[in-house]
């Protein structure tokens, strides 16, 4: 990158193209139309009577490549390069942050065209109704002054463009927004799978590889990734690699001490061209290096992608395929849905007695469908200051919206969306939340490709608002396991277990006294079976063949009961049957509707037996 001293900043010649992100083809034909048009061809603009964008603001989650495309753009667009980070504007003596920002855009406009970046621009740019300092009032003010100077006319014909990058767009001046300034938005969100694979052939091109450096796999392996954690992921690999060629070129035995090691390492010649010849970073390295980075965006709250798949659900059949044909394949195939004009599910409510899976089941769909991941406890959302429920609620979608495609489970909905009307100690925080959160499943904000998953053991007292169609418009029972489940539950869960070879599994799951067993509660049982071994190990002294037999399972059956009892079933009964026959009554706006059927109907002692 060439780059000269130029009064108080410095403006530089970007030498980073495109080809050098990797990853960012989704968005290419928006930055060539929004930023380099302009920038190369300003003369179709003065010809049409138009102004060209004068600012442009990159958001997304930290380490999506923000920077490194704004140094792309001016790379591919051989404009001058002038980059700030927002705080270096920022000075302690009263007029001089204003100076820098006139001193900024003078040193842009002379150097035209050109681009100006002003790094994590939130920093200096809150909104002026919230901040407290007067300073960023001022240097807000100067900002907006500034980027209206920005005309043809002012510059001489020679376009100078304005880029913003943050995290955080919905902290800026509402101002810088408005047309004219900020007002085209680039969002780069989380990389999906195709976008990490690019990323990585990208990154990796510099670098000796093996031939067997599967990238799409790698890309399977590393949901939540962003760019600067695959930069990290091919630093570990190759600090593996280097660990391995010293092992490899030293010949040193695990007993070796640390102490002659190091020596022998420093005493050593340099290694010859031959000997590095045959040495590569390998698909093992990367491997090797994948547990070892943990996503950014999982460090800043964004989603990720669970490690639950089908295989640990272990029942639930009809369940499994009405979620594989309303999320899985609208995810995985949208083009089928959108040749039959169908629009991708908005989302599903999951629902029955607790401990069935229902948490479960939206894991593993989130893995399959290799959608990321936001899962929210509802009472998590709750906060007993005036707007930060709602804003939680916000941020929620907002980081849901940077990761597309991705899921959003909210457990224990019914804490979070209480019928509008009852109680909730009067500060009305419930009708706050309820309100923000159907705004938001309205889709007023394009949702792209966020789908909603919801999951409770309360039906009846969610808000009705929530059920009708284009919200929660997927209602599924979640029922306990009946025998044939038990099993496939057992089996599973036998898989991470020592077991007796002897032991019959099937007759575990047909006896009556597992009869009303939710999934947790066969859960329990297996980990109390396993807490019998270890118990009779501790009396017997044995500790050689451990495993669980049948008289284990005898002695969990003395501590482990159905968490579901006889009338809570027939209470989830009669809440499936209220909901299948009063759909049309609990999608309408009324906040009392009434029950079809009096016998269905769940009683107030009921409800609160639950």
């Amino acid at each position: 990158m060439a780059a000269v001293a130029n009064d108080n900043f410095i403006v530089s010649r970007p030498t980073t193209r495109y080809s050098d992100v990797g990853g960012i083809q989704a968005i290419l034909k928006e930055v060539q139309e929004l930023i380099e048009y302009p920038l190369t061809h300003p003369e179709i603009y003065t010809h049409l009577g138009v102004e060209p964008p004068r600012g442009i603001l990159l958001h997304g989650p930290p380490g999506t490549g923000k920077t490194m495309l704004a140094n792309a753009i001016a790379g591919e667009s051989g404009a001058c390069f002038l980059k700030v980070s927002a705080p270096e504007i920022v000075s302690g003596m009263s007029g001089e942050s204003e100076q820098k920002v006139r001193d900024l855009f003078d040193q842009a406009i002379a150097n035209a065209p050109s681009i100006i970046f002003i790094d994590e621009i939130d920093a200096i740019t809150p909104k002026r109704e919230t901040s407290s300092r007067g300073m960023e009032k001022r240097i807000v003010a100067q900002l907006l002054t500034s980027t209206d100077t920005l005309s043809l006319a002012n510059t001489g014909g020679k376009p100078v463009l304005v880029i913003g990058a943050t995290n955080r767009p919905n902290d800026l001046d509402q101002a810088l927004r408005r047309a004219g300034r900020f007002d085209r938005e680039i969002c780069l969100g989380i990389p999906d799978a195709d976008a990490r694979e690019k990323i990585l052939s990208v990154l990796a091109s510099k670098m000796r590889l093996s031939g067997d450096i599967d990238f799409k796999d790698l890309a399977r392996r590393t949901p939540g990734y962003v760019g600067a954690d695959l930069v990290s992921l091919t630093k570990e690999a190759a600090v593996l690699a280097v660990n391995r060629v010293f092992s490899t070129l030293l010949h040193k035995e695990t007993t070796t001490t640390t102490t002659s090691i190091n020596d022998e390492i420093r005493s050593v010649a340099p290694f010859t061209p031959e000997e590095l010849e045959p040495l590569s970073v390998n698909m093992d390295d990367f491997l090797q290096a994948v547990p070892k980075v943990q996503p950014s965006s999982k460090r800043e709250g964004f989603a990720t992608i669970p490690d639950v798949t089908w295989n640990d659900v272990g029942a639930l059949v009809e369940v499994r395929a009405e979620l594989v044909l309303s999320i899985l394949h609208p995810l995985q195939h949208p083009e089928r849905f959108e040749a039959l004009g169908l629009k991708m599910p908005a989302g599903v409510l999951l629902y029955g007695p607790p401990g069935c899976g229902k948490t479960m089941l939206a894991k593993a769909i989130a893995n399959e469908s290799g959608a990321n991941f936001i899962s929210v406890k509802g009472p998590e959302l709750l906060d007993k200051y005036v707007g930060e429920s709602e804003r939680a609620v916000r941020q929620v979608f907002e980081r849901a919206r940077a990761s597309s495609p991705c899921i959003v489970f909210f457990d224990e909905l019914d804490a979070l969306c209480p019928r509008r009307g009852m109680s909730d100690g009067g500060n009305g925080v419930s009708e706050r939340v309820v309100n923000q959160l159907l705004t938001e499943m309205d889709g007023l904000d394009a949702r792209k490709n966020v789908v909603v998953i919801a999951a409770t053991n309360r039906p009846d007292i969610i808000d009705p608002a929530m059920l009708r169609p284009g919200r929660l418009d997927k209602l599924l029972y979640v029922p306990l396991p009946h025998a044939a489940e038990r099993f496939q539950i057992l089996s599973t869960l036998s898989e991470k277990c020592k077991m007796d070879p002897a032991l019959d599994l099937e007759a575990i799951a047909r006896d009556p006294r597992c009869d009303s067993f939710s999934g947790a509660d066969l859960s329990a049982l297996v980990r109390e079976a396993g807490v019998a071994v270890l118990r009779e190990a501790d009396q017997t002294h044995i500790e050689i063949g451990l495993c669980i037999q049948k008289k284990h399972f005898e002695s969990a059956f003395q501590t482990v009961f159905p968490s579901v009892s006889r009338a809570d079933q027939k209470i989830f009964e009669k809440m499936k049957k209220n909901l299948r026959k009063s759909r049309a009554t609990l999608t309408s706006t009324e906040t009392a509707p009434a029950p079809i059927d009096d016998d269905q109907s769940v009683t107030a002692n009921e409800a609160a037996a639950l």
